[in-house]
């Protein structure tokens, strides 16, 4: 196997850690501890695996428009999307917690140049990064809105 192809698959390990690890500390504190990150606030994602159909948990830096929920698949600027987006593409029904409160959403990609670009600039907003996470790629990093399809509700209720 290839080194780059090993030192892949340790920092995706290493990350998968560290997300379990913020998920964790995140729902022990309703989203106190870890709910930001840059600065930005953090929700959880939880979505099913295309493959594995297991649940899986992402935090992410997110915004709202509404009652929407803005996301952005950057991926650090790796030349690949994230597993979270994919799972998406596969099964656009998903839930967020925020804090103590979870959401069923549906995920929509967001198409229209127009519309791409004023998401695209809240995203920019709450966190600079993201322009240089597209200079570092030839990937068009894709955008998601979250449609609630439900109240919120308190967690585990």
């Amino acid at each position: 196997m290839a080194v780059a192809s090993l030192a892949w698959r340790a920092r995706n390990a290493i990350g998968r850690g560290a997300g379990k690890l913020h998920s964790s500390i995140y729902r022990s504190s309703d989203g106190r501890l870890w709910g930001k990150m840059f600065g930005a606030p953090v929700l959880l994602l939880n979505t099913t695996g295309r493959k594995s159909g297991q649940r899986r948990t992402t935090p992410l830096v997110y915004a709202t428009d509404g009652d929407d929920f803005i996301l952005i698949a950057s991926n650090g600027g790796a030349p690949r999307h994230p597993a979270w987006y994919l799972n998406l593409k596969a099964n656009p029904e998903a839930t967020v917690e925020i804090g103590d409160r979870e959401v069923w959403v549906r995920a929509e990609e967001v198409a229209e140049p127009e519309e791409k670009a004023h998401v695209w600039q809240k995203m920019v907003e709450i966190y600079p990064g993201y322009d240089n996470y597209q200079r570092k790629t030839d990937r068009e990093i894709p955008l998601l809105v979250l449609h609630p399809l439900a109240p919120h509700r308190k967690r585990g209720a």
